[in-house]
């Protein structure tokens, strides 16, 4: 068991969360990250590329010129991919680009990134943010402790932490219930109150 140390709002002790899952190096999946990033990337894809193959392009009844005595190639449409204005060959298509992600490696992926921050000295968990919800005060909190840039998780999804990050240059505030693997990796520091640390602590057990 791994015994987490908790900070009040004003960074100072408030004593330890003892974690229910291991949170050593050995619980790192490099792998298991690179997937469910790999996913997300993937799934903000519009994939609304399209063009128009000989089918679909408007005109070309006609014949574009007789078939001899012109000393050109045949043609038989001014729709062919040959020709100026013409379908495209092998163009893209509406596609979806979604990868599915199977629930256990999903979580995988949370106990690796947390183990990870962990291991690296960069997980901070706060009793609660008691925030006044002005992005200033939160950046003088973070930044005088070198905790920029940061992804603040928060229990409740209408705490005024996540109002105050929304234009933090440096971060990001998420509730725990929007909690992102890609996001938590894009951010070197990871600051989280302790019961939304605790919900995705149980829900690796």
């Amino acid at each position: 068991m791994t015994d987490i140390k908790v900070l009040d709002s004003s960074f100072t002790d408030k004593g330890t969360l003892a974690s229910p899952v291991d949170l050593s190096p050995e619980m790192i999946k490099e792998a298991t990250v690179h997937q469910i990033v790999k996913a997300t990337l993937a799934s903000r894809r519009q994939g609304t590329a399209s063009t128009k193959n000989r089918s679909e392009v408007r005109g070309g009844g006609a014949k574009p010129f007789k078939q001899k005595g012109t000393g050109r190639a045949r043609q038989g449409s001014t729709r062919s991919p040959l020709q100026v204005g013409g379908g495209t060959t092998f163009g893209p298509t509406p596609r979806d680009y979604t990868q599915k992600v199977n629930k256990k490696i999903a979580l995988k992926a949370i106990h690796s990134i947390i183990a990870d921050k962990f291991q690296a000295g960069k997980l901070t968990v706060l009793e609660s943010f008691n925030s006044s919800g002005k992005t200033n005060e939160l950046y003088k909190d973070l930044n005088g402790r070198g905790l920029l840039p940061a992804l603040i998780v928060t229990d409740q999804e209408d705490d005024l932490a996540l109002r105050a990050a929304k234009n933090l240059q440096w971060g990001k505030g998420v509730p725990v219930k929007g909690f992102s693997v890609y996001e938590a990796v894009r951010y070197e520091n990871l600051v989280i109150e302790k019961a939304a640390l605790e919900k995705l602590l149980n829900r690796l057990v």
